[in-house]
């Protein structure tokens, strides 16, 4: 017996992916027209490749510096997240059972109901007054602001794993480091993807973070620089979104590649 199809669902899947494509159309055609084909029609195909637009793209914004910033405070980011949220989580999560770590964790937790802007300001004067606003400043930031979503997907995931392992680990003379990163750090591979992932996205697109904390124009991420530029040159669209494209362009491939890790970490995280 054939199944009926669910037109409704149908359409509406429709209309979001149309939502979500025609920005994307946009932005690519938009890339590749001259000023003249923009002021003729917006909606309108280029009539040729202008892929000199992303050549004066790169020049007019300082590219390849801002996109050297945008990865090294991306990966450095990732990186000490995974290392430092992992072992806090382990030993929440291992100790659910006091006092002590049931307050941390709840503590932890409660901070994904800070609305960012009450604390801008005290960031922006702290991280002068301790010399952090630089791009290493804004990595610790990153690191620091990640750990409550994180604390509280990891927490879920670790508790979902057999002590049993860790118990005969130990009987076989490993220690509590020992027994985290040879037993249970391997075991958090889907999670660990998925926080990296997720992390990655964040620290790669922020715009608000990096505007307030850092205070040298040659440490710009790529979106200060769009913005910068923006703001400036207004009138340029075709460079601006030759820009946009080519500062979205790697975590939309990265979210492609890695899109079935995040749903489905967060999924065994968030349950138990």
């Amino acid at each position: 017996m054939a199944k009926k199809t669910n037109w409704v669902a149908t359409l509406l899947i429709a209309v979001g992916a149309l939502f979500i494509l025609f920005p994307l159309y946009m932005t690519v055609s938009i890339a590749l027209k001259t000023p003249e084909e923009l002021a003729d029609s917006v909606l309108s195909l280029p009539v040729g490749l202008h892929v000199e637009n992303f050549a004066k793209a790169i020049e007019a914004t300082n590219f390849f510096q801002a996109f050297k910033n945008s990865a090294f405070i991306t990966v450095t980011t990732v990186v000490l997240t995974i290392i430092t949220n992992s072992m806090v989580a382990y030993a929440i999560a291992r100790n659910m059972h006091r006092k002590f770590f049931r307050f941390l964790y709840y503590y932890f937790v409660s901070a994904l109901f800070i609305p960012f802007p009450i604390i801008m300001l005290p960031i922006v004067k702290q991280t002068s007054a301790f010399g952090m606003n630089n791009p290493s400043g804004l990595v610790f930031l990153y690191v620091v602001y990640g750990i409550a979503f994180n604390i509280f997907i990891y927490v879920g995931y670790i508790r979902s794993i057999p002590k049993e392992l860790e118990e005969a680990a130990i009987m076989d003379g490993c220690s509590t480091w020992g027994v985290f990163w040879r037993v249970v750090f391997p075991l958090m591979a889907p999670i660990n993807a998925t926080v990296a992932i997720l992390t990655c996205l964040w620290a790669w697109n922020d715009f608000l973070l990096p505007l307030i904390v850092l205070s040298d124009q040659s440490d710009m991420t790529l979106p200060l620089v769009q913005y910068v530029f923006q703001s400036k040159f207004g009138t340029d669209y075709n460079l601006a979104f030759a820009s946009y494209l080519m500062a979205l362009s790697p975590m939309i491939i990265v979210y492609l590649f890695a899109q079935k890790w995040i749903i489905g970490g967060v999924t065994r995280g968030a349950i138990k």
